[in-house]
């Protein structure tokens, strides 16, 4: 089955009416996912099954022409889209941003199914303050009269200070009014042309004589006609002109189609592809303004390799840390004594003969214990203001905090390593437990709340009207 390249949304539904289904329900087969904006780029044709698009695992789809892109490689969380506008101009407000999870045959983290959306939402102000509207003045006395004979207009104007409007604010209703006025004096008419009439016949049917055929159009001073008592001025320019006639053409010629050439080869070698058909408009080619040729220089086939696209393996996110321990000791904890630990990451969704996760899959570092040790402390300057939550449940609201931090002992940075293999930094671990005079009757954390003001929707823009 083939098809010719038609406008974009004739194409896609031409696609769904003409193409058949393969093993499931037909989609639109697109080329690329966008990340940025979760949309479908690069339509390689309709009527596709998605076990077909889904061969390779860069391709996306859709169930219809205004439907939600959906990606055909492994789930995972699609970046943050932009912040939503603020709820309100002035003042303080709220506003969201929301992220998908993508794509199919698995679950994002924290086992979410694909289609799920997150919010966030933070406070924001546009502007600390809102308009305030200000008083007019009283009105300045009339203008003179905008012309010197006939009737004209003449203005008067007033100032928005009384009192002037504050942060944007302004004066309902208009600065400057006007009135009509008559000097009671005639005006003189001066003379304007009216619309050049069309144009004559041409003088003469071909061109190469003794003179070159003409052609005239003339005008007349009669739009108006200059008065008399007072004078006008008379109309300026000429009444008539000419042209010279243009030549007759040569008759056009249209253009014809030639034969399709052969199809290109199929430029994948797993998933689905496109093949392309040209043409030249030369039998016979175009002449003295001929019509070219209606239709399309290209046609395209879709092509279907019924293989499965390598997908490469890609690392989860690192686990905890083990604990801080050294060979032959029993414990660490609390001592300036160095001693080793470890972190691993698995390497999922390798397919299909795909690359292995680049790196290693397990993290060694060197440490000191400082797990459950009691330190001193010191109280942290307040944290800024975190999101609002519940994002999209009743009465969200915002934090921010004072925690009473540890001060870490003064143990080496470093350590040095045997054999010459120069040093290696030293990293403190665990969460100990830090002594703070009491701060508003509090020892580990100060918290301050306040309520998220003109909270929006949270609405899946999937289900918004296109």
């Amino acid at each position: 089955m083939t098809f010719q390249m038609q406008d974009p949304q004739s194409l896609l539904i031409l696609l769904l009416l003409i193409l058949p289904a393969t093993g499931s329900d037909p989609v639109l087969c697109f080329t690329q996912y966008e990340e940025s904006s979760g949309r479908c780029k690069g339509l390689l044709g309709g009527g596709i099954s998605v076990e077909d698009c889904c061969l390779n695992a860069a391709y996306a789809f859709q169930e219809h022409s205004n439907g939600l892109c959906q990606a055909c490689r492994s789930p995972r969380w699609s970046p943050w889209s932009l912040w939503a506008p603020c709820s309100v101009t002035c003042s303080e407000g709220s506003q969201l941003r929301h992220r998908r999870c993508v794509g199919r045959g698995g679950k994002c983290p924290d086992q979410v199914d694909p289609g799920t959306l997150e919010w966030q939402l933070q406070a924001c102000e546009d502007q600390p303050c809102c308009p305030e509207m200000g008083g007019w003045s009283d009105w300045a006395p009339w203008g003179p009269c905008s012309v010197t004979c006939s009737k004209g207009t003449q203005t008067r104007k007033r100032v928005c200070n009384h009192p002037a409007p504050k942060c944007g604010g302004h004066c309902l209703g208009e600065a400057q009014e006007s009135k009509a006025c008559d000097t009671q004096q005639v005006c003189p008419t001066h003379g304007a042309w009216a619309a050049w009439g069309p144009w004559s016949p041409c003088s003469g049917s071909c061109l190469g004589g003794a003179q070159k055929p003409k052609e005239t159009r003339s005008r007349k001073c009669s739009a108006p006609e200059p008065s008399r008592q007072p004078p006008g001025k008379p109309c300026l320019g000429s009444a008539s002109e000419h042209r010279d006639c243009t030549g007759l053409p040569p008759c056009p010629v249209a253009g014809g189609w030639g034969p399709w050439g052969p199809a290109s080869p199929c430029p994948v070698t797993c998933g689905l592809g496109q093949t392309l058909q040209r043409r030249t408009c030369d039998h016979p080619v175009p002449r003295h303004g001929g019509l070219p040729c209606a239709g399309d220089a290209t046609r395209i086939h879709i092509c279907n390799t019924a293989k499965h696209c390598p997908v490469n393996g890609e690392w989860e996110a690192w686990g905890k840390w083990s604990s801080c321990t050294r060979v032959n000791m029993e414990s660490i904890s609390c001592d300036e004594i160095p001693g080793q630990q470890s972190r691993m990451r698995i390497c999922r969704g390798r397919k299909f003969d795909g690359q292995r996760c680049p790196g290693d899959p397990q993290d060694i570092r060197h440490c000191y214990d400082i797990h459950n040790c009691i330190l001193k402390g010191s109280w942290s300057q307040w944290s800024t203001w975190g999101l609002c939550t519940p994002p999209c449940g009743p009465n969200p609201t915002r934090v921010r905090q004072r925690l009473c931090t540890a001060l870490l002992p003064k143990y080496s940075p470093t350590v040095s390593m045997v054999e010459g293999r120069g040093e290696k930094n030293v990293t403190f671990w665990g969460t100990p437990r830090p002594q703070c005079e009491a701060l508003q009757g509090q020892k580990l954390v100060v918290e301050e709340k306040r309520p998220c003001l003109h909270v929006p929707a949270c609405i899946d823009p999937a289900e918004k009207k296109p």
